[in-house]
């Protein structure tokens, strides 16, 4: 039992609930939660959504928290790749089907292959999309051994699309509809609550062709309505109409990693997938042990030697690999805040009302590609597992921990308010390893992604039980915690939870 001095709810909460007699209980296993209002403590409010009945209660049957539906719903996904140029691509497509049961795959559309000038034609390759699908379809009853949500091959391969082979500004309008546009309009028309997260490994020619037919069949009004079902990550501007897009298509959740203009294009957030930080985790031998010898058919696809100077062994980049990492529930962070940081990388927003590349310290190092190298021991270790689930029986294989946080048991980031000068118990009773595994434990103040910038005291950081102290100058300011929940297998794999405090 843990007594919260403070109020503590989800980020998505059904309930709100206030008082200094607030107790979090964990239930047997990992889902039932509680929560107990002892005498003095009172309601606050509510959000809009209801507790759905049948919901989970809490210690002699008091209403309790219950899992939040949006937790449990696979984020809807596209992809716009320039497959059949630098093999990058390849290899997070590759990767991206070992995580295929956290998305809701939608979209898988070749658009102009490599980058400008890049080919001596104009040219999509769809083909090499479906020959991984298929490759994936081989190992497909293995890796379900390990997980519930693998879609099937012939799923994916109806989701792959053709692209427009010619890129740029002057192949939007009128006349330039291609299988790709249409499928884009197609799958953001679907009745469904969640918005589609539209990730763009190459050009956007085939994305503003999608917008632009929204809007010249259905007027402003049908076009808002349109790009609010949208959240577009973009690796680079490669067709360079991003500007361009942006005035004609406003309003658009629009997150591009791209260096400064006048730095070095290698310097972007989403470099930091292979430079920065522990580069022995993309070398030839890891990629070799871990992902491409004696992982069955899809490792084997995996692409040995990638184009862009300076990598350093010149092996693994996934230059695009961030985009659907910035989307996949890990329980960092929150799609809907760019500013919050995760393995896609960290955003902060511009007068122009997008989301453009932030610096992260990690050490001595501050930099935008520390954004996303600095949990690279942490997601290399994820994929090592997932390959794993290819050929290995689930008792040989390794499988995340369930890490739990005040009691609560899904991915939601949870927020407490609480005063300065307070403290704010933190608790990881109840996580669990689906393996038996040893759990460790390690809570840290995310420093960039709150807007406090003092130093702040976290008690027992290391242990399952924590307290962060309010520093008394707060006032105002958020504050994010993270626990990391790694459990002793191999490879060891660590989940996460974040914590946001809010000081009133």
């Amino acid at each position: 039992m843990l007594d919260l001095p403070y109020r503590f709810h989800r980020r998505s909460p059904f309930v709100i609930a206030e008082g200094w007699h607030m107790r979090v209980a964990a239930g047997a296993g990992i889902l039932a939660i509680g929560v107990l209002l002892w005498p003095g403590a009172r309601c606050v409010g509510a959000l809009a959504r209801p507790l759905p009945a049948g919901g989970e209660t809490g210690m002699d049957g008091a209403p309790g928290l219950a899992s939040t539906g949006p937790a449990a719903a696979r984020p809807r996904l596209i992809v716009l790749t320039d497959i059949g140029g630098d093999p990058d691509d390849q290899q997070s497509l590759i990767r991206l089907m070992a995580f295929a049961n956290e998305f809701e795959i939608e979209g898988l559309i070749a658009s102009a292959s490599g980058t400008p000038g890049e080919l001596r034609r104009a040219i999509t390759q769809p083909q090499l999309i479906r020959e991984i699908v298929e490759a994936y379809g081989k190992v497909l009853p293995n890796l379900r051994q390990h997980a519930e949500g693998y879609p099937s091959a012939e799923d994916l391969l109806a989701r792959v699309k053709s692209g427009n082979p010619q890129r740029g500004w002057d192949h939007v309008g009128d006349g330039h509809d291609t299988e790709g546009s249409r499928w884009i309009v197609q799958v953001a028309d679907r009745p469904d609550p969640h918005p589609v997260s539209v990730t763009i490994w190459g050009g956007q020619t085939d994305l503003a062709q999608a917008l632009w037919r929204v809007k010249a069949d259905r007027g402003e009004a049908g076009y808002r309505d349109f790009a609010r079902r949208l959240r577009i990550y973009d690796i680079g501007d490669q067709d360079r109409i991003v500007e361009r897009i942006w005035k004609e298509f406003p309003g658009l959740f629009y997150i591009l990693g791209q260096a400064a203009r006048g730095k070095d294009r290698r310097e972007a957030v989403y470099r930091g997938m292979y430079l920065g930080g522990d580069e022995s985790l993309t070398s030839r031998e890891w990629v070799n042990t871990h992902v491409r010898e004696g992982h069955g058919p899809l490792g084997a696809l995996y692409p040995m030697k990638t184009w862009t100077a300076p990598n350093p062994h010149s092996t693994l980049k996934e230059g695009d690999t961030p985009s659907w990492f910035y989307f996949l529930p890990t329980g960092l962070g929150d799609p809907a805040h760019p500013e919050w940081g995760g393995w896609g990388g960290r955003f902060q927003s511009t007068p122009e009302g997008v989301y453009r590349d932030a610096q992260d310290t990690v050490g001595t190092v501050t930099h935008a590609r520390a954004s996303v190298w600095r949990w690279r021991p942490h997601f290399q270790s994820h994929f090592q597992a997932r390959m794993d689930w290819c050929m290995k029986s689930r008792a040989e294989a390794n499988h995340a921990p369930i890490a739990v946080c005040n009691g609560d048991a899904t991915r939601n980031a949870l927020e407490a308010v609480a005063a300065p000068g307070s403290w704010v118990k933190l608790t990881a009773a109840g996580s669990s390893d689906p393996d038996g595994h040893k759990l460790s434990y390690r809570w840290w103040v995310y420093k960039e992604a709150g807007t406090y910038r003092g130093e702040v005291k976290l008690v027992t950081p290391d242990a399952a039980e924590s307290a962060l102290a309010v520093p008394g100058d707060a006032a105002g300011k958020e504050i994010h915690v993270i626990l990391e929940v790694t459990d002793d297998g191999a490879p060891p794999l660590t989940s996460y939870r974040r914590v946001v405090v809010k000081v009133p």
